[in-house]
């Protein structure tokens, strides 16, 4: 039993000791290894303090490397810039005439890429090579002006537009062509155009340069116009309405319209949008203004002899604000302009309301004597052919007038024969133009007719030539009222009637003489005496058994009545025929209408009850209701 226990005890003691063995070694082996890693580490240490600075080093040549690197192809580039440089140079100082347009400003555009490239850089070496391709670029520029200008010269040659008005041609243009290469170099030099204080001028060398010359195109073409408008609008009589169409006026401002709109379509294909409407007004400047001094010129001509050119300036105006809104309508530009350039005619035009207005009272009030016949004066004619003259102009007279209000014509609103109205000086905006010219009329012809009628009840002594003076001058009026277009004028405002009483007045006034003969033929019938005497155009009337039934007092009371119409009858018809030559046909006419129908039935039934008293001798009874009718039928 002792045995086995020593040899197992044997047999772990020997796998123990073999255990300590080997963990023995183990521990001599980890500090051999401990002692290479320090020698490792010390060795590792020396390595990285002696290769170190190598490394460093190698970074820095590798630095230097890659900017050597950048500067050699910087360098390469520059010098590819600058290879190029001669033959530019070359191009553009030939010309653009030697080499072509198009070619030129290809090479302007290559150097200024190039002068671009090389001020980016910082290179001193590039500064002289920088300053000679500004040089370059500034002739280059300059030459590009100097073709501009001689390809706009060509086609400056000043024309003559009545020429293209009267044979209705088009204005002439620059061919597209043309323009086209002109656009190319407007463009090109107004993108290089100089710049103060880092903002580009406004307005480009190629707009001046074109205003300048195309300018003077325009006010050359238009200058004979302008003279024949000053020519045709003298007058040979200062006393002579003005006529419309008389003045160059009108084909002035036709040639105006048709050259600008022709040289719009030119600025249209040169010029970028945004610098047409400046091109436009910069180059009708000039003529623009000599137009301002044409119609300043005219309206000091039209102040001299205002009362009968004023209607030269209602022409300017209407011709003008039409131009100006023809332009505009196709341009957008030169309304204001044109509207300027009118103005000095347009006040005087506004002017010459109130002067008119005024004229009537100033010339009927200044008058010393009427016709003793009664006859219309000359006058009233003469202020209606006026009124109806201010009817050709209805457009400029409608602005005018609501410029200055309704009722706002007269000078004197006092002695406004309508001064009832209320007026206003403030700007009517809401009166329409025809109604106010309406107005105005109607309140000129009521004027003349009151003013007419109290200077003849100063100057005409007997009611007859009165009477006749009133209702000649209606008739006057009515007559050239209904052969204008003044009747539908008065008629959209209900004013022809207002004619209607000075009409009646007149004719009651001259049949108030009349009731003298017609008082002769009045009698006294008692019917509470004898039988009721008939009635009715029917009955028989026996004037012997009237007669026979009468008294003689009686009877020489109608011998007495006889003789007082014959004699007032008489009287008045010689007086009639006297005055029928200075009666106007209607007056004539209305009149003896009038004078049969008071005269006739009273006398027709006189003479049925009392002819016979007479007995036939005509004495007493000198007309028989035949002779009478044919005698009142001849006043006529």
């Amino acid at each position: 039993m002792i045995v086995p226990r020593n040899s197992a005890f044997a047999e772990e003691r020997a796998e123990v000791e073999l255990l300590l063995a080997q963990a023995e070694k183990q521990k001599d082996f980890n500090k051999r290894l401990e002692a290479s890693v320090v020698r490792v580490e010390d060795i590792a240490r020396k390595l990285d303090e002696a290769m170190g600075p190598v490394y460093n080093d190698t970074q820095s040549l590798s630095v230097v490397t890659n900017n050597a690197e950048r500067i050699l192809s910087e360098l390469r580039r520059q010098i590819k810039l600058v290879e190029g440089k001669e033959v530019e140079e070359r191009t553009i100082r030939n010309g653009p005439a030697a080499v072509g347009v198009q070619n030129y400003l290809a090479s302007l555009r290559s150097v200024e890429q190039k002068l671009s490239d090389l001020k980016s850089t910082n290179f001193r070496v590039n500064q002289e090579v920088i300053a000679e391709l500004g040089q370059l670029i500034k002739h280059g520029n300059q030459q590009l002006q100097n073709l501009f200008e001689t390809l706009i010269q060509e086609d400056a040659k000043v024309i003559e537009p009545l020429h293209f008005i009267t044979k209705q041609l088009p204005f002439p243009i620059i061919l597209p062509n043309k323009a086209s290469e002109l656009a190319s170099l407007s463009g090109f030099i107004s993108s290089n155009q100089p710049r103060n204080g880092g903002y580009a001028q406004e307005i480009s060398s190629s707009v001046r340069i074109y205003a300048d010359i195309r300018g003077s195109y325009l006010s050359g073409s238009l200058q004979n116009l302008a003279s024949a408008s000053i020519s045709t609008s003298r007058k040979k009589s200062s006393d002579m309405i003005y006529s419309q169409g008389t003045s160059g006026i009108g084909t002035y401002a036709n040639g105006m319209e048709g050259i600008f709109l022709a040289e719009w379509r030119n600025i249209a294909n040169i010029f970028n949008r945004d610098t047409c409407a400046t091109a436009f007004e910069m180059t009708t400047r000039k003529a623009l203004s000599e137009f301002a001094k044409t119609v300043r010129e005219l309206s000091i001509q039209i102040k001299s002899n205002i009362t009968t050119d004023c209607f030269l300036a209602y022409e300017i105006v209407g011709i003008v604000n039409n131009l100006a809104i023809s332009i505009d309508s196709q341009t957008g530009s030169l309304k204001q302009a044109l509207v300027d350039a009118v103005k000095p005619v347009r006040d005087t035009a506004k002017a010459s309301i109130g002067e008119l207005y005024d004229d009537i009272k100033r010339r009927i009030g200044s008058m010393i004597s009427f016709p003793a016949d009664g006859a219309a004066i000359p006058l009233t004619t003469e202020i209606m052919t006026r009124l109806q003259t201010l009817t050709l102009y209805p457009q400029p007279l409608s602005s005018l007038l609501t410029s200055l209000g309704d009722g706002n014509w007269s000078s004197t609103p006092g002695n406004n024969s309508s001064s009832s109205l209320t007026t206003t000086n403030s700007f009517d905006v809401g009166a329409d133009g025809n109604q106010l010219l309406a107005r105005y009329i109607s309140e000129s012809i009521e004027t003349l007719l009151s003013f007419l009628d109290s200077k003849a009840r100063m100057l005409l002594k007997t009611k007859t030539v009165f009477g006749v003076f009133i209702a000649n001058s209606v008739a006057v009026i009515d007559r050239m009222i209904r052969s204008s277009e003044i009747q539908p004028l008065l008629i959209s405002t209900n004013s022809l009637s207002k004619l209607e009483p000075w009409r009646k007045k007149g004719i009651a006034t001259y049949l108030d003489a009349w009731r003298e003969p017609c008082a002769a033929l009045m009698d006294v019938q008692y019917t509470n005496r004898g039988a009721r005497p008939p009635s009715g155009s029917n009955s028989h009337i026996d004037s012997a058994t009237i007669i026979k039934g009468l008294g003689s007092k009686d009877k020489d009371a109608l011998k007495e009545k006889f003789k007082s119409f014959n004699i007032s009858f008489e009287g008045l018809s010689a007086k009639h025929r006297e005055m029928a030559n200075s009666m106007e046909r209607e007056v004539r006419a209305q009149l003896a209408r009038d004078i049969q129908a008071m005269i006739e039935p009273l006398y027709a039934r006189f003479w049925d009850r009392y002819h016979e008293v007479d007995k036939g001798k005509g004495k007493y009874v000198r007309y028989d209701k035949g002779s009478l009718a044919a005698q009142l039928a001849s006043m006529g």
